[in-house]
Order: C-alpha cells, then structure tokens, then sequence
C-alpha cells in the first residue's frame, strides 16, 4: 500500500513538474518584417535574418516604412500581404509547416525578395 501510493505521489510530481515546464518554455516567437523606406525587404528573429525555422506557431510583426512597397509572405498554407499604398505595423499569427516560404514586395519582387526553409531540427 505504501509503495503504491509513493508511486501515486511520485507520478503527480512528474506531471506537474512536465505540465510547468512546458507552460515555461511554450509561446509564440516573434519575428519582424520590415519593408521599406527604401529598396529593402527583410524578415528577422531577435535580430538575425531568418534562414530556416522548425514548424510552429510565429507571430509576425511587419513594419511597412513606404507606401510603394508590401511584404507579401507566401508559402504552405500561407499567402499573407501588407497594401502596397500603406504604411504601419501589421500583425500576423501564423503556424508555419514544413516547406520553403517567400517573402517579397509586390511591385519590385525582382529585386526586393528573400526566402526561408522550415523543416524540423
């Protein structure tokens, strides 16, 4: 009896403790667009520009600096864009999968452009 409940008491530690952990380590990561002012497009995380992300849930924060550029993100599942007349910040949640995503200005894509891969680590 005494080891069954120690077992008990033993196995509600471990899922509490993986319950907090996780909850810990959870969250959406943030990463940030910006187009513009002038012929520039980039996409970053804390920072460093976006080569390759694991699938998962990101919040993007898209700052538009010029009224004749977008940032027009496409991929798996994904075909989000910013107006080309406008300016401001944009913000998207977006669950990204397994695949390689564009990200573009509209009206200069030949040259303003940029693309990441997604594939677990």
């Amino acid at each position: 009896m005494r080891t069954t409940a120690l077992a008990l008491v033993a196995t509600a530690a471990s899922l509490a403790l993986a319950g907090g952990g996780g909850a810990a380590t959870t969250g959406t990561v943030s990463l940030t667009g910006t187009v513009g002012p002038g012929f520039t497009i980039t996409l970053k995380n804390h920072g460093k520009a976006v080569k390759t992300l694991a699938p998962a849930k990101y919040q993007f924060v898209i700052s538009d600096k010029s009224n004749i550029h977008n940032f027009h993100l496409t991929g798996p599942g994904v075909n989000r864009k910013t107006s080309v007349g406008g300016t401001g910040t944009t913000k998207w949640t977006l669950t990204l999968r397994n695949g390689t995503y564009r990200f573009v200005c509209d009206p200069h894509k030949t040259s303003m452009k940029g693309a990441f891969i997604v594939k677990a680590p």
